[in-house]
C-alpha cells in the first residue's frame, strides 16, 4: 500500500507529464532527479490506477466499417453516424446532422443546383441544416409530393425549406408521387411545368434521396399512397425496397409493376446519370432495401447510422458465406 507522501508524489509527476505535457528529462530537473525515476514513477502510478489510460476508438471502428462497404460496392464514399446507445428520436436527429453536414460539406464543390426526395431522413437533413448565405443555389424535387397529411415530409416542402436554409431557389412538382393510372401520370408528365422540373431534376448536379421499406415503417403508407391490398401485391412481386418512389427487386433492378407506371419523378435510369447520388436511410428494417439500391447502383454515397451500418455488414459476410 502506498504512503501518504509517496503518493502525493506520484500524483505531482502525473499531472506534469500528462496535464502540463512537460518531458521526462524536464520533469527530473525541476524535482532533482534522474529521468529513468521519472520513468518508473510513471509507470507505478500507472500500475496503482492513480493514471488510467482510455483510448476511444470507436470512431476508428466506424471508418474500418466505412471502408468495408465502400469497397464491397465501389461507392465513392460512405458516412456512418455514431448512434450507439441512442434512443430513435436521437438517431433521426445524429442522421439529419451527419447528412446536413456532409451536403454542406459538399455544396462547396462547384455545386449549384441540388436535387431531393422526401420523408422522415431528409426530413431531419434539412431541420439541422444550418443557416447559409449561398450564392445561386437552386433546389429541385426529384418526386411528385402534394396532399393535405405529413406536408413536412414531402419534397416539395424539403425542397422549398433547404432553399431557405442556403438562401437559395427552388421549383416545386405540383403531383402526386403516385397516382391512380399510367394514362394520368403520362398526362401530366406532359404538362409543360412537371416536364420542366423533371427535366431539371435530371441533370442536378448533387442529389440527395431516401431510401424506403414499403412493408415496414412506411412514410408512403402512412401517408395512404399505398392500400394494405397494394402492399400485398408488393410483396409478391417480390419487391423489396424504393428509392424516390420507384420500387425495387433484391437484385436492385426496377421492379416491372404497374406502381413504377404510376409513380411521378426522376426515372431510376436518369437517377443513375447524375454523377453524384447520396443516398440516406437508417433501421435494420431498412437493411436489405439498403443492399438493394446499393446492388443497383443508383446511388455513390450512403449515410446511414451506426447500428445498420453494423447489421448490412454481417449481412455482407453471410452472403458472402453463401456463395463459398
Amino acid at each position: 500500500m502506498l504512503k501518504e507522501e509517496e503518493k502525493k508524489q506520484l500524483i505531482k509527476v502525473a499531472k506534469m507529464y500528462y496535464f502540463q505535457e512537460l518531458t521526462q528529462a524536464k520533469i527530473a530537473e525541476k524535482l532533482g532527479v534522474s529521468r529513468p525515476v521519472i520513468s518508473k514513477m510513471l509507470q507505478k502510478a500507472r500500475d496503482e490506477g492513480i493514471v488510467e489510460i482510455t483510448i476511444h476508438d470507436e470512431g476508428y471502428d466506424l471508418t474500418e466499417l466505412e471502408q468495408k462497404i465502400i469497397h464491397h460496392f465501389q461507392l465513392d464514399d460512405v458516412v456512418i453516424a455514431p448512434t450507439k446507445n441512442h434512443a430513435r428520436e436521437k438517431k433521426e436527429v445524429a442522421l439529419g446532422r451527419t447528412t446536413a453536414q456532409y451536403v454542406s460539406k459538399m455544396i462547396k464543390k462547384n455545386v449549384s443546383t441540388i436535387g431531393v426526395s422526401w420523408g422522415k431522413s431528409l426530413y431531419h437533413m434539412v431541420k439541422e441544416y444550418p443557416i447559409e448565405k449561398r450564392e445561386n443555389i437552386k433546389v429541385i424535387p426529384l418526386v411528385g409530393g402534394v396532399g393535405p397529411s405529413a406536408v413536412e415530409l414531402h419534397a416539395n416542402q424539403i425542397a422549398y425549406e433547404l432553399a431557405k436554409k442556403l438562401n437559395g431557389t427552388c421549383e416545386s412538382l405540383y403531383a402526386p408521387a403516385v397516382v391512380e393510372s399510367a394514362e394520368l401520370k403520362e398526362e401530366l408528365v406532359r404538362s409543360p411545368h412537371i416536364a420542366s422540373v423533371l427535366e431539371q431534376g435530371k441533370r442536378v448536379d448533387l442529389a440527395v434521396v431516401g431510401i424506403g421499406n414499403p412493408f415496414q415503417h412506411s412514410t408512403i403508407v402512412e401517408m395512404g399512397y399505398l392500400t394494405e391490398d397494394e402492399l400485398e401485391d408488393l410483396q409478391k412481386a417480390n419487391i423489396i425496397g424504393d428509392i424516390g418512389s420507384k420500387y425495387i427487386r433484391k437484385d436492385g433492378q426496377e421492379a416491372d409493376h404497374i406502381i413504377n407506371q404510376k409513380s411521378i419523378g426522376i426515372e431510376l435510369s436518369d437517377l443513375k446519370k447524375i454523377e453524384r447520388v447520396i443516398g440516406v436511410a437508417a433501421g435494420v428494417h431498412k437493411v436489405e432495401s439498403i443492399l438493394a439500391v446499393l446492388r443497383g447502383g443508383y446511388i455513390n454515397i450512403l449515410i446511414t447510422d451506426e447500428q445498420t451500418a453494423t447489421v448490412m455488414s454481417e449481412r455482407m459476410d453471410q452472403e458472402k458465406s453463401e456463395k463459398v
